[in-house]
């Protein structure tokens, strides 16, 4: 039995992904008989970051309150990688994309001032980053082969690959009804307006389409769902609980996920586990390495006409969606819980 603390860090009042995959390593971490706390950083607003790399760097992580010595760190993202322990195992989901591959995005718009300043900071950033995967980790393993190219785009730094499982949760198949479910942020990089411009597009006007999530792209989407007439085929529900989702994931025809270079994404993997194909996009990244086009899902170009046509072909054979989804659903069993915890502390 090995006690291992799980490192990750976070926002005020911000719950993500990688909050989320620590809580569940840390859940596989104790059923396979280890014991295992999360320890949430702090990540600071914009342009404060420094001082979190410091406040982790300094962060005790030796011992526990009661003087037992801490076996192992896993670590996430930044900054929860400057944590200092000998066996020091850093999973990677991502450095700070504002300072790597989202920088044209995140310059765009700012002045000749604000671009030397946050240049400034990118190589302040890249250099610590780099210093921190290189020597005070014992182990570096990306969360994708996108994250993988990454690393090795920006800064050359070699990485093993280890997709995460989804989270435990009781996934199931109650059929391929008539809509086509995604969840995520509603923000740009999700691509959600894509869904929405494809859905008026399509020739088959039977399938439904529902879109769960919150963020700062929700009134955009109304309006332009308000728009194209679609107020009676699109839905936006907004947050929605964990029994809702998986009800979603159970009965829909497909799900769709189609984010801008994303890291990772639990959701390809959960729609998987529900018997359901994914529709993504040739340029989203982590999605891309598990969805086997024509087989457990579509990856298709990021136009909306390319989108609509694989929907239309969903939508007028309800066969393809379940011969897709049975294949997902035996793509999905490899990737388990125990798997992950054999690779991460050996």
């Amino acid at each position: 039995m090995s006690r291992i603390l799980v490192v990750t860090s976070g926002a005020l009042f911000v719950r993500g992904g990688h909050l989320v995959i620590a809580e569940e390593t840390a859940a596989a971490l104790r059923r396979a008989g280890h014991v295992a706390e999360v320890l949430v950083t702090p990540q600071n607003r914009f342009g404060r970051q420094v001082s979190a790399y410091v406040a982790t760097w300094l962060t005790d992580v030796g011992e526990t309150a009661d003087g037992h010595p801490v076996d192992q760190v896993i670590s996430f993202r930044f900054p929860s990688y400057a944590v200092r322990h000998p066996r020091h195992v850093c999973w990677l989901n991502h450095r700070m994309r504002e300072y790597y591959d989202l920088w044209e995005r995140f310059v765009r718009g700012l002045g000749r001032k604000g671009r030397l300043k946050e240049g400034v900071r990118r190589r302040i950033f890249h250099t610590i980053d780099r210093r921190l995967l290189t020597r005070n980790v014992t182990r570096l393993i990306a969360q994708s082969r996108t994250i993988q190219a990454r690393l090795q785009r920006f800064g050359a730094i070699p990485s093993e690959v280890l997709h995460p499982p989804p989270p435990e949760r009781p996934y199931r198949t109650d059929g391929y009804g008539d809509e086509v479910f995604a969840v995520s942020r509603l923000t740009a990089l999700k691509r959600l307006d894509l869904l929405v411009e494809a859905a008026a597009l399509m020739r088959n006007d039977t399938l439904r389409f529902a879109i769960a999530g919150e963020g700062e792209e929700q009134a955009q989407l109304q309006r332009r769902i308000d728009e194209l007439g679609l107020a009676d085929r699109v839905r936006l529900l907004g947050r929605i609980d964990d029994a809702a989702m998986l009800q979603r994931y159970a009965e829909c025809r497909a799900v769709y996920f189609g984010p801008v270079n994303e890291d990772y994404g639990f959701v390809t993997l959960e729609a998987f586990r529900s018997g359901k194909a994914v529709l993504t996009c040739a340029d989203s990244g982590g999605p891309t390495e598990l969805v086997e086009d024509g087989r457990t899902g579509y990856v298709v170009e990021p136009t909306a006409e390319a989108l609509a046509a694989r929907l239309d072909a969903l939508a007028a054979d309800r066969s393809v969606a379940e011969r897709m989804g049975a294949a997902a659903r035996a793509a999905a069993a490899p990737h388990t819980w125990d798997r992950a915890v054999a690779v991460l502390t050996r």
